[in-house]
């Protein structure tokens, strides 16, 4: 009986001896491994709002990715302006027009929106399509856009990023038809109107209608226009890296203009090291706060393409801009210490 106690007693001692052992094993196995520490980290950021973020990242060397509501559809914005050169680098490449062709801007090209181009006085000034293209993707200049949207056709682009097997993206409208229907406006009643009476128009018909303009504008991100799902954007800016579309000199000059954008300095780049290039375009609307491109790692390192779209959220923008930093940081500092 003693005996059977002894055994007994060196069996349990054993076991509890071997317990740290089980329990370390354990904590280390609850904890995320590998990239799933990524999603880990912008999970805490985004807590609570992880229906209105839309979130791609993929670093093109290693191939590891990783994809927060990565097919949902969320409202481009500005961002659209991307496909959109694509478009038009192609018609270059086809013989359409080129580069240094020369534009003369008129009054009822001068639209709603970013930029500067509807700052200056009309007729009188003539754009070469290089320079609309710089106007558009530096500056976000929505009348620049829109001459160009018009010239190469949204259903132009929509039939290109098909044909290079983008499904779910879509270009449907010029800015100012985007900016007037997402206040509740019918683009069609400005057609053809100078900027000034599109604002005396604008005024009018809010003043008539205060309504429209909150209805329309809690509608915005359910209309299935001028949208895309995040996987969707992050594969044509890596089709646009790996020189996949068009040829190397279209695909060239994309980047070497997205890495001059001027635009969201506390987004994407908010708190990226100094001298960290990013190829990159915004986008913002309501409740749409959006960034996208690719992030140059230093050291040879490689490339990473993160989209981080939103929607409908309430947070005043600079808020939504904090996070697209600190998520940003977050995929830095992953790929950039992990990556050998």
């Amino acid at each position: 009986m003693e005996a059977h106690n002894s055994i007994k007693r060196f069996i349990v001692g054993i076991f509890i001896s071997m317990m740290p052992l089980v329990l370390f094993a354990q904590d280390i196995e609850a904890k995320p491994q590998g990239i799933e520490r990524l999603r880990s980290q912008i999970d805490r950021v985004i807590r609570g709002e992880n229906e209105n973020f839309g979130i791609a990242i993929k670093h093109l060397e290693s191939g590891q990715e990783l994809q927060i509501n990565g097919d949902t559809y969320f409202p481009m914005a500005s961002v659209f302006k991307v496909p959109v050169v694509v478009e038009v680098m192609a018609q270059i490449k086809e013989g359409r027009f080129s580069l240094d062709d020369e534009i003369s801007i008129q009054k009822p090209d001068l639209h709603l929106g970013s930029g500067m181009l509807s700052d200056l006085d009309v007729p009188g000034i003539k754009l070469s399509v290089r320079n609309l293209i710089n106007m558009m993707l530096k500056i976000s200049d929505n009348s620049a856009t829109d001459i160009l949207v018009t010239k190469v056709g949204p259903e132009n682009v929509n039939n290109r990023l098909r044909s290079i097997g983008i499904e779910n993206m879509t270009v449907n409208r010029t800015c100012q038809d985007l900016i007037l229907e997402a206040i509740g406006l019918n683009p069609e009643n400005y057609r053809g109107l100078s900027l000034e009476d599109v604002h005396k128009t604008r005024r009018k018909e809010m003043a008539e209608n205060p309504d429209a303009f909150e209805e329309a504008t809690k509608k915005f991100s359910q209309v299935l226009k001028d949208q895309s799902t995040p996987l969707a954007m992050n594969m044509l800016l890596e089709k646009i890296f790996t020189k996949e579309i068009l040829d190397d000199p279209s695909c060239e000059h994309i980047l070497s203009v997205l890495l001059k954008c001027q635009t969201g300095l506390r987004r994407i780049r908010g708190d990226l090291p100094s001298g960290v290039n990013l190829a990159h375009k915004t986008g913002t609307i309501g409740g749409t706060v959006n960034d996208v491109g690719i992030i140059y790692l230093p050291d040879d390192l490689g490339h990473v393409v993160l989209t981080i779209f939103t929607k409908d959220t309430e947070d005043d923008t600079s808020d939504v801009e904090d996070l697209i930093a600190q998520i940003s940081r977050f995929v830095y500092d992953y790929f950039y210490f992990t990556v050998e």
